[in-house]
Order: structure tokens, then sequence, then C-alpha cells
């Protein structure tokens, strides 16, 4: 059953607005103090009450929800959270956009408790270390990535590594980084979960390879790469080496690499499929959702495709309820 939930009231409009704050150097590289008490006019990030959600919605900590707030090759950000907790998944916009692209969504930057690198491209770090300074925020990062890219970080306080197939919690999220096939120098995936709840996160890889199938075994939400039309790919305006590029296994996943991909991945429990990192050239919504919707005949999984453009909804997984905001 689905239910269409109201607004949810994670950010506060009588706040100050940080995008019209002056610079503040010296709060910038201000570095954290352990377990320091919230400040008076902080919001509390722990407070359940920072996501609320319809009450008829009866969840004893029971929710998990994730928002693709953009994708594709001009930007990628997803932010993932339950009652307690919200992550950001890499920063691939302007931190201006980013805060924009959250209150579109009624969802706070402030209350973030990290912000979780996937690899080096500028579409998914670019305002990480501008966001890491003006909200505080620790950066999980694998240590080869950070290496490769610390210069585009700029100074942070708080840096945290992360080693693909090693489990790790941001308070009440469990998270575990698996390695994806790519050419960045330590690329990784995602699954996040929490009371039984999973959402897994794979864009950006060339193949999937069974590391990555078993990973996403038994998720309740899947973002799932659906880069190219093959055709549209080869008659298109990009030069020779950088479609081999894309078509190659470092690269990107077609439509139809993504639907064999579900097509190996569907479960009953599946409950919604987002297609992500859409090329604006090589592809169209239309032909990705045609062509992986083909995997989901006679299943009563959701399927959504993310944009570049514009925020998709708020994606809420609740136990055996499932609830989507617009």
């Amino acid at each position: 059953m689905i239910h269409r939930l109201p607004a949810l009231q994670l950010y506060e409009p009588n706040k100050p607005d940080k995008l019209n704050e002056p610079n503040e150097p010296n709060k910038l590289n201000k570095p954290n103090k352990p377990n320091e008490p919230n400040e008076p006019n902080k919001p509390n990030k722990g407070s359940i009450s920072n996501f609320q959600v319809s009450k008829v919605i009866r969840n004893n900590g029971r929710r998990l929800g994730v928002c693709v707030l953009a994708s594709g090759s001009r930007g990628n950000a997803i932010w993932v959270g339950d009652d307690r907790t919200q992550i950001l998944f890499d920063a691939g916009l302007s931190g201006i956009e980013i805060q924009r692209r959250c209150r579109s969504k009624s969802l706070d930057p402030a209350l973030l408790h990290a912000i979780i690198v996937s690899h080096e491209h500028a579409d998914h770090i670019q305002s990480v270390g501008v966001l890491s300074r003006r909200f505080h925020l620790p950066i999980y990062i694998s240590k080869k990535t950070e290496e490769t890219a610390g210069h585009l970080l700029g100074k942070v306080p708080d840096i945290r590594h992360f080693a693909c197939g090693t489990p790790f919690s941001v308070n009440t999220l469990d998270v575990s980084p698996f390695s994806i096939p790519h050419d960045a120098e330590d690329p990784a995936g995602f699954t996040i979960s929490t009371n039984g709840m999973k959402i897994g996160i794979a864009t950006d890889l060339g193949v999937a390879t069974a590391m990555v199938k078993e990973r996403l075994k038994a998720c309740h939400v899947l973002v799932l790469e659906a880069n190219h039309d093959p055709e549209m790919l080869i008659k298109g305006p990009y030069p020779w080496p950088l479609k081999q590029r894309i078509q190659g296994r470092t690269g990107h996943l077609s439509n139809a690499d993504s639907r064999q991909l579900l097509s190996d991945l569907k479960h009953e429990g599946l409950q919604h499929v987002v297609l992500a990192h859409l090329s604006e050239t090589n592809n169209t919504p239309e032909k990705a959702r045609g062509e992986v919707g083909q995997a989901l005949s006679g299943s009563h999984t959701q399927l959504h495709v993310a944009s570049q453009s514009m925020c998709a909804e708020i994606i809420v997984v609740e136990g055996r309820i499932q609830d989507v905001q617009n």
C-alpha cells in the first residue's frame, strides 16, 4: 500500500539562512570537540522531532529515507537518513546549490552528521570541503581517494578513512563500502542499513561484478546507474576515445547493463529503484525507464528516474510499509 506523505519537517524556516551569512574564517577551521554539548541555538542532530512524518505512520524508529539531490555528469549528491542520523553521499554541486536543493525538500543540511565520498571525480567532490567546514562535518573517504584529491577538499578538521570491504557506523546507520570498477583511484559503492532496512547505491561503474551483486542483495531501495543508450552513444557527438571509455569495464553502465543487474537483484522486498547518472547527451529518461523497467515486469517495485536539474522525491521505507513523498 502506498501513502502520500506531507512534507518532511526537517528544515527550520525561522533559523538564520546560512546562505546569506558572511564568511566566518575562524569558525570554518575550528576543530570539532569530542562529545561537545549542543550549542544553545544549534539543532539537536539526535532528535527524532527533526524528522517528522505524518502521525498515521507508527515508526518506532523503523524507517529509512533516501533522496537523490542531483545525478549526472554535472554533479551528484544523495541524502540518506533515518529518525536520528543524516548523511550526504558525495557533493558534486556547489555548496549553495546543495543547500538550496536540501531546502526544496525540507531537509536542513545543518542536521547532517557526515559526508561520505565515493571517489575523487569533480562531479562527486566539488563542495565536500566547503560543506564540511560550513557545517563542521566529518568527511569519510578512503585513504587513496584523499591522497588523490585532498587538494580539492582544502583544509578540513575531521577526515576519517574507510576501506572498501570494512563496514563502519555513522551514529545509527551502518555503512558498508564495496569496490566498484571505475576509472578512479579507489571508487566505492555503498549499502546503508538500520533496523532491518537496507539501501544500496551503485553508480559510476563499468560492469556489475559478482562482488557488486553480492553486496546489493536484499536491498529495499536501490540507486543504480543507467548512464547511456548504446546506440545513442555510438551515434552521438563524443570523440571515439571517450565513447570507448564510457563503454569500457571502468566506465559506466548502459541501460541494458542496468536492466540485467536489476534482473539479478530483484526480490519481493525491493520497494523502489532509482535510475541515476543518466547522460544528458546519450540517454533519455524514457529510454532508461523503458529498458530497465523490463526487469521489473510483474513486480510491485516502483521505478524512478533521477535528474541532473532537480531533486528526486524523498523515498521512505519502513518495515513492511513504504511511503513516497513528492
